[in-house]
């Protein structure tokens, strides 16, 4: 980290401010809205999991889609009562795709908005990098995303939005996984053309890419590359899932109406001024 002066975390990136009303009577679907504790006793909220809750917060009811239906289900009852429903979904599965985005219609009602919070990485170096691997990690990654944004355009309302969470590894070298960053960097051309499709109706796509952040992904990520937690970050520290949450609430909506097509690093300055 860069030489920074301790400061005390704002309620926002704690989790802690109170709803706004910014997202009364949405209804949005979160994939990946689940969570992985990679075993630990501790784990901070991830990303997925605090989009959920906030938005929930925000007055919208929310569909929490996830692989895990347990973890579906936990975190559809820490957000606010009775407006979050779950969803089991592999979005390897393309099946599984198209039947998840009908239960989260048929369940809210429709659908003003998309979080497409899902992503795998594997194979380290190009001489870790497998045929096999390459294919897992885009099947899920991109094609994934891909097939989510075709079963939900012809659904959402006029008006809506879509945000992909991507990761500034798509901006930079850093993970040491090509079939990561691969992945991530193409959710920029996929945005950009869902944003093409979309425009017409005034559906918005949009895009948040995290740095760093201390979720458990972020910490198992450590573990196996100690030298993570000492990359200098300008403001000083990692980020958290909660201050994912909040730029894809901002995205998601009305204050952004006039915003699409766009990437919003959510980084600590990584990408802008290192």
């Amino acid at each position: 980290m860069s030489e920074a002066v301790e400061r005390p975390l704002k309620a926002e990136s704690q989790g802690h401010a109170p709803g706004r009303g910014r997202l009364e009577g949405r209804r949005i679907l979160v994939v990946g809205g689940g969570q992985d504790d990679r075993g630990l006793d501790d784990a901070p909220i991830g990303n997925g999991r605090a989009m959920s809750i906030l938005f929930a917060r925000e007055g919208a009811r929310v569909a929490v889609a996830d692989r895990n239906m347990q973890s579906a289900e936990a975190t559809a009852s820490m957000a606010r009562d009775g407006s979050a429903v779950s969803i089991e979904a592999n979005v390897a599965v393309p099946a599984e795709i198209k039947a998840m985005v009908s239960e989260a219609v048929a369940k809210l009602g429709g659908l003003d908005g998309v979080v497409f919070n899902v992503g795998i990485g594997a194979g380290m170096w190009l001489e870790g990098s497998t045929p096999e691997i390459w294919d897992r990690v885009f099947s899920v990654t991109l094609r994934g995303a891909m097939l989510t944004l075709q079963a939900a355009m012809p659904v959402l309302a006029d008006g809506s939005s879509i945000v992909l969470i991507s990761s500034i590894a798509s901006m930079k070298a850093g993970s040491r996984m090509p079939s990561y960053d691969a992945s991530k960097a193409a959710l920029g051309g996929l945005m950009r053309h869902a944003g093409i499709e979309g425009e017409r109706r005034g559906i918005r796509v949009n895009i948040v890419a995290p740095g760093l952040m201390d979720t458990s992904i972020g910490r198992e990520a450590t573990r196996g590359r100690p030298g993570r937690a000492k990359t200098p970050v300008p403001l000083g520290r990692q980020g958290t899932g909660w201050e994912t949450a909040y730029a894809a609430l901002f995205l998601m909506s009305d204050e952004a109406a006039y915003i699409t097509g766009q990437t919003l690093a959510v980084d600590g300055g990584m990408t802008g001024l290192r």
